[in-house]
């Protein structure tokens, strides 16, 4: 007599769907860096110095050429439409659009991120995700991280953003933003401040929607699954934004309460950066000039560009907390926020559910949360990894790479063509795939996600990755790079995790890989 199997949990249900292709509810995710300034990919220069052609104080004001960041960023998995958070305590000298940190020349133990945040939740499908932010209510002290940290040397401990005394007496915000997935293409954004001081504070919020830059270059055709014709954003109503893209078809952002709509380009300000002229009146950094240097001229009084945010600016009273809501759809609602609410505690109580049921023999609800919150950091730290090796060494039409190119790196590998949702081993100091570190985050993603992790093992050996020699790629600052050799050995490691959760061995999957590891 054959036991009937346990029903599946609804998160495991949608799992299911989007692996038979049912449904696409892995379109959307936490697929946005957290870093691209400073990353090989963006590098133009004559001599390949990576780090110093493109720096954290130009990424404000500078587009990006192949991929964008943000502070608990969403895209679509072509990332062309993406959503992030942006604040001001009213302190700051920028914008906080982006986590700070050093570069590699800077850090006394190279790159390394200066914030605090907390990946605390997330789901395969990303049905549910909660990331937390602290930011300081004081001027954040940028000049002082980079200063103290250039005095100390290889053998000195770091300077940490703690060390500056930026957060005693708790002067500072907990910002948590949640995500939940109404449908695949329907996802309810929740945004609350918590001030841990004594004092009340203000804090502004830009929740900000834009388009990745794919029609500055100088395509007249589609490259690379990029869509070279510009797409728009425009006002829709006092609390709506409408976003119409050829290829995505449209999407509407939904806002609450009081907010003021500002938009923009995501064109670069050449003023700025090169002291030449604009190439259009509304460039990048925008909305950090309405509302620090308060130029009203910044913003596009037509409300129409190619970036756009609304603007909250709160006063959080002391030990007190405000929420915000919006809601990013494809369908046009009359009533967005009418099953918010409900939505967001089903979701929830679907992501305790299905946690619920990896924890095995686990008894101790500290471990518990210990192993849901890596699970989590694991599914935050997906990524839209976009290189074309070939494209990149020869430049772009109207931006044509510079004559030592290819001797500086990565030339012999101009059939690297990369795409793909891919895991990264830190979103911020390494924003680009390590095919070793990939292998044991499959080991632990198989867990949660049995497809996506088989999936990337095998991504690594198509033949748009793999080298013709049967070399795996290492990672963007040299793929030629030697590295353990565990690709196999994770394989096989997944395979029969697979096998035990599920009883079925996907044979298939060992011995598509087993060929190519014999190249």
């Amino acid at each position: 007599m054959t036991s009937t199997p346990a029903p599946l949990s609804t998160e495991s249900a949608r799992l299911q769907a989007h692996k038979e292709r049912k449904a696409n509810w892995k379109n959307w995710g936490p697929y946005l860096s957290e870093r691209s300034w400073g990353t090989v990919r963006e590098d133009y220069s004559e001599t390949g110095d990576a780090w110093r052609y493109f720096t954290h104080d130009q990424a404000r004001s500078r587009t990006y050429r192949w991929n964008e960041d943000g502070i608990a960023g969403i895209s679509d998995r072509k990332q062309l439409l993406c959503f992030a958070l942006a604040l001001w305590n009213g302190q700051d000298p920028i914008l906080k659009e982006r986590m700070f940190g050093l570069s590699g020349p800077e850090g006394n133990h190279g790159e390394d991120v200066k914030e605090y945040y907390f990946y605390l939740d997330n789901t395969p499908t990303h049905s549910y995700m909660k990331m937390l932010y602290k930011y300081p209510q004081n001027r954040f002290p940028y000049e002082q991280l980079i200063e103290e940290n250039h005095k100390r040397g290889f053998h000195d401990f770091e300077y940490e953003l703690l060390d500056t005394g930026i957060f005693d007496n708790d002067e500072y915000f907990d910002v948590f933003i949640e995500y939940a997935k109404a449908t695949e293409n329907d996802i309810l954004i929740q945004i609350t401040v918590h001030n841990r001081g004594e004092n009340e504070a203000p804090c502004t919020l830009l929740p900000t929607l834009w388009y990745r830059n794919t029609w500055s270059w100088g395509y007249t055709e589609d490259p690379i699954r990029n869509i070279y014709k510009k797409p728009l954003l425009k006002q829709a109503s006092p609390h709506t934004i409408e976003a119409v893209h050829d290829h995505l078809g449209t999407y509407y952002l939904y806002t609450e309460n009081e907010s003021e709509l500002l938009f923009t380009e995501n064109e670069t300000n050449f003023e700025r950066l090169y002291h030449t002229p604009n190439k259009t009146p509304y460039v990048k950094d925008a909305f950090h000039r309405y509302l620090i240097d308060h130029e009203k001229g910044a913003v596009n009084p037509k409300k129409e560009g190619t970036k756009a945010c609304a603007l909250y600016s709160l006063v959080i009273p002391p030990k007190g907390a405000k929420t915000i809501r919006l809601r990013l759809s494809d369908k046009q609602k009359s009533s967005p926020f009418a099953d918010f609410a409900a939505t967001f505690k089903k979701r929830q109580k679907e992501a305790d559910a299905f946690y619920d049921g990896l924890y095995g023999q686990i008894a101790s609800g500290e471990k518990k949360e210990l192993q849901r919150q890596a699970f989590a950091s694991l599914l935050w730290s997906k990524q839209m990894y976009n290189f074309d090796i070939e494209m990149w060494l020869n430049g772009d039409p109207l931006y044509p790479a510079p004559a030592t190119r290819k001797q500086i790196r990565n030339s012999d590998w101009q059939h690297l063509t990369n795409f793909d949702i891919i895991s990264m081993p830190d979103k911020w100091e390494y924003p680009w795939y390590a095919s070793w570190d990939l292998a044991f985050h499959c080991f632990a993603l198989v867990l949660v996600d049995p497809d996506f992790a088989k999936r990337q093992l095998t991504l690594m050996t198509r033949e748009w990755y793999m080298h013709p020699n049967g070399q795996i790629p290492a990672y963007e600052w040299n793929f030629c790079a030697v590295n353990p050799p565990v690709h196999a050995w994770a394989a096989l490691r997944v395979y029969q995790v697979d096998a035990k959760q599920t009883g079925k061995k996907d044979r298939k999957f060992l011995e598509g890989i087993f060929h190519k590891l014999l190249l």
